[in-house]
Parts: C-alpha cells; structure tokens; sequence
C-alpha cells in the first residue's frame, strides 16, 4: 500500500506529527510519501491508495491566509504563510475520483483549548468525505502546550501508534473492497 501523507506546518510541531505518523504507518508495511503542503504534488496527479492529512488548528478550523499571517507575525516563517491544507485540499478533484479510497486526517492544538467541536482534523475529514474518501479513523488531535510549542511529552507515540492503527484500518478497509470486486 502507498499512502500520500501531506500536512502543514506553522512553527514545527504538526511536522513532527506528521513523521511520527509516518513511522507508524511504514511500522504496518506502508510506503509512505510525505510532502510538506507547499511542495506536495496535486492530490489528481498523485500514486497512492491512502491519503493522511495533518495541520495545525487555526481559529476552530484549517488555516486560512490571514490566520496563517497572524502566525507569521508571531514568529512563524513567512513563506509557510503561502499555503496551506485548506488550499492544497481543493486539488482533490471530483468526488468519483477518490474511489472510496481510505483516508485519515490529524491536527495540533493547544491544550487550553483541547476539546473543541471544530478543529482542523474534522474540517479536513469533512472534505476528505466530501470527496468519496473512506474515512478509516475519527479525526486525531495531537496537543501543543502553546501555539508555538513543544509537543506535550507522549504525544509523539501517540502519532507514531495513530499511524500504526490507520495503516490496519485502512488494508483492512482495502482488503474488504478487493474481495467485493
């Protein structure tokens, strides 16, 4: 199986995520691609039978232009800035072409707010559905101690073993498909 792991990164913490993530998914014997969203290829024009997606949240949601220059002001990289997961989503193209193919999406938050109805992980499972992708996991939040970090301490095994239960579910979600077909 080859999964597309595509995440956005302010101040570093969701690219941590993202390579624990990626550990856990090759610990199952997937073959992972992982782009950063700025240098992640359009999801049409991509190889993969699973798609991963992580971001950090931003006002409740995905980031937007403006949330992500407030994070530049804060101290984030100015040419994070120029994109985000919100954007790149949009190249998923139309519903039929996803194929019910698996997917599963993840985000950082901090912990004074770690229990919120809306966040960036259930905006992206919402158009990753939208879409025709099978969801293979509820949306995974992975808590920051503040907006620019660290990770709190365990949360980096977390991903790691969130990565690991994504891969099972999602061959086992393609293993039920192939025999149907």
């Amino acid at each position: 199986m080859r999964a597309l792991l595509v995440y956005e990164s302010m101040f570093g913490s969701t690219s941590e995520v993202a390579r624990a993530v990626r550990e856990g998914l090759t610990a199952e014997g997937v073959d992972v691609a992982l782009h950063e969203v700025r240098s992640a290829p359009a999801a049409a024009d991509a190889d993969f039978d699973l798609l991963v997606v992580g971001a950090p949240t931003h006002a409740f949601s995905l980031s937007r232009p403006t949330t992500r220059r407030d994070a530049v002001r804060q101290g984030a990289d100015e040419d994070r800035a120029e994109t985000g997961l919100r954007e790149w989503l949009r190249t998923l193209g139309p519903k039929d072409a996803a194929h019910h193919r698996p997917a599963a999406a993840f985000d950082t938050r901090v912990t004074k707010v770690r229990n919120l109805p809306k966040a960036a992980s259930t905006r992206a499972s919402h158009l990753l559905s939208r879409h025709g992708y099978q969801l293979v996991s509820r949306p995974a939040p992975f808590l920051v101690d503040d907006v620019k970090g660290p990770l709190l301490d365990g949360e980096l095994d977390r991903a790691r073993e969130w990565g690991r239960e994504v891969a099972r579910a999602a061959l086992h979600a393609t293993s039920g498909s192939s025999a149907a077909s």
